[in-house]
């Protein structure tokens, strides 16, 4: 992995923590996803024009994008209903690496050399780690770890789903352009439906904030999937889980979350996964 490509996916980490730490933040995640999804809509509807369509063989990948993604919305938003940011996050983007790594040498033939396999796994550790020092909270809500897993178990179908589309496709950035216009419209609909009225008054206050997520989101997204025609899935999706890092230092420093020793030793282990996957080949 170049380091241009390894940068690139650290910058998308720092974005995607970000935002994740908004929807967190919010008191009504699903009308908050909805209008960051609508955000991410508007802005790619308005790239459309200067792009082509993808090719046939890409649409299947558009499609179970869509529905894939969906799923892992309302986990998302299920798994910080019942735990805190610095629990749930760590444990969904942890697990999600490995499944990658997994489900990219079952289904495409993507091996990895043994130091670079090694890295994947102390990049995980590390993350998972978070959940599993004495006295975390996390550990001892069983809905907030199952609805955490589940969204792990989606964020990797939709790592190799997109990451084998982007590849099919004229172009990476055609690819995610396209995935954007229809991965957001289930939420969308969904939050009009079971909102009804009030997110009428959520957007009033929150479209300005919507379209920078949705471009912050789409920007960090896009950048992942151009690295996965770059780099082996199961690489791009560790270093992007470095995220954690991130998403643990909002945590503690914005929403007020605790950190502790072992929390730090946890992310010390995460980094050290890190530095070896990009020197490993």
């Amino acid at each position: 992995m170049s380091f241009g490509v390894f940068f690139a996916i650290l910058g998308a980490a720092i974005l995607h923590a970000t935002w994740n730490a908004l929807v967190k933040g919010s008191s009504d995640r699903l009308s908050v996803m909805a209008i960051f999804n609508a955000g991410t809509l508007v802005i790619a509807l308005a790239f459309l024009p200067f792009i082509e369509v993808p090719p046939a063989a890409v649409w299947p990948h558009i499609a179970a994008s869509t529905v894939i993604h969906t799923g892992y919305f309302l986990f998302l938003i299920l798994s910080y209903r019942y735990g805190d940011l610095s629990h749930v996050y760590p444990l969904s983007r942890g697990t999600a690496p490995l499944i990658v790594a997994l489900l990219a040498f079952v289904f495409i033939g993507e091996t990895l050399s043994g130091q670079a396999l090694l890295a994947v796994f102390l990049i995980s550790a590390g993350i998972m780690s978070m959940v599993l020092v004495k006295g975390a909270e996390g550990i001892r809500q069983p809905k907030a770890i199952f609805a955490a897993l589940a969204t792990a178990a989606f964020i990797a179908s939709y790592t190799m789903v997109d990451g084998t589309g982007a590849r099919l496709s004229t172009s990476a950035h055609s690819y995610i352009l396209w995935v954007n216009v229809f991965n957001g419209l289930p939420i969308i609909i969904i939050a009009l439906i079971a909102r009804r009225g009030r997110i009428q008054s959520q957007f009033r206050k929150l479209w300005k904030v919507g379209v920078l997520t949705g471009g912050v989101s789409l920007f960090a997204y896009w950048i992942v999937l151009w690295a996965a025609t770059q780099a082996p899935l199961a690489m791009v999706a560790a270093v992007r889980e470095t995220s954690m890092v991130f998403a643990v230092l909002i945590g503690v420093f914005f929403l007020k979350e605790r950190l502790d020793l072992r929390r730090l030793l946890s992310v010390f282990v995460t980094l050290s996964g890190t530095v070896l996957l990009k020197f490993s080949r």
